[in-house]
């Protein structure tokens, strides 16, 4: 019993560091501005929620337009605030960007797709 109850505790305890892991390459991206690093952690389909304005792009245009967004509002930092996940496996991440003086708040989903994690969702709303 004791066993089962340390495992328990090693699971509540890494899960969220394994979930924040997950994020690290695409958080390391939005931080450097650079959309076309990001934009290999993207599924074929993206929707984009840029200061409310709300669109479903394919890859290719999707990194196009975050190049833009991010040479409009380049970056001055970008931290994770929290992760967590859904009960049928769609893993998110809320974050904090800044440029300057603005700030955004941040919300990516990702969905494991053929053992690898890709982005479905992202939004950019400013505070």
């Amino acid at each position: 019993m004791k066993e089962r109850i340390l495992i328990g505790l090693i699971c509540l305890v890494a899960l969220p560091g394994w979930s924040q892991a997950v994020f690290t390459p695409m958080k390391d991206a939005v931080r450097a501005g650079n959309a076309k690093e990001l934009a290999r952690y993207f599924n074929t389909a993206i929707d984009l929620n840029l200061e409310g304005e709300v669109n479903t792009y394919s890859k290719a245009q999707a990194e196009f337009v975050l190049r833009d967004f991010f040479k409009k509002h380049a970056p001055t930092d970008f931290t994770i605030v929290h992760t967590g996940s859904s009960k049928g496996g769609l893993q998110f991440a809320i974050g904090k960007y800044t440029s300057g003086a603005e700030s955004y708040n941040v919300l990516m989903r990702i969905r494991e797709v053929d053992k690898v994690f890709l982005i479905h969702e992202m939004s950019f709303n400013k505070e």
